[in-house]
């Protein structure tokens, strides 16, 4: 997690203290992403409304930490958008990661 800190901009380390998520934008296309702490389906994309529009769920290869996990989902996402979405499995917002583990 201290190196996933490091990596946060002063407003996403902001919105992690508070809220214990943290909000990027997509590269390519401008879009608003929430990571929540976790190793998978832990991205949400946010309509243009501020609610949740669909989950992703895309990680890195091996076992990872939750921390490493979210800095991979961050990094990727703000320098190569498009590889994540074509990667990504798709899952309704409204669905928890135990939902869709089964």
């Amino acid at each position: 997690m201290r190196l996933l800190r490091s990596w946060l901009s002063p407003e996403q380390r902001s919105e992690f203290d508070e809220l214990g998520y943290f909000h990027v934008f997509g590269c390519v296309t401008g879009n608003k992403y929430r990571i929540h702490p976790g190793s998978y389906a832990n991205v949400l994309e946010i309509g243009e409304d501020g609610t949740p529009k669909a989950g992703l769920c895309f990680l890195p290869k091996g076992r990872l930490v939750p921390g490493d996990v979210m800095l991979a989902q961050k990094i990727t996402l703000e320098t190569s958008e498009c590889v994540a979405l074509a990667v990504a499995h798709r899952f309704p917002a409204s669905m928890t990661p135990s939902q869709i583990a089964r």
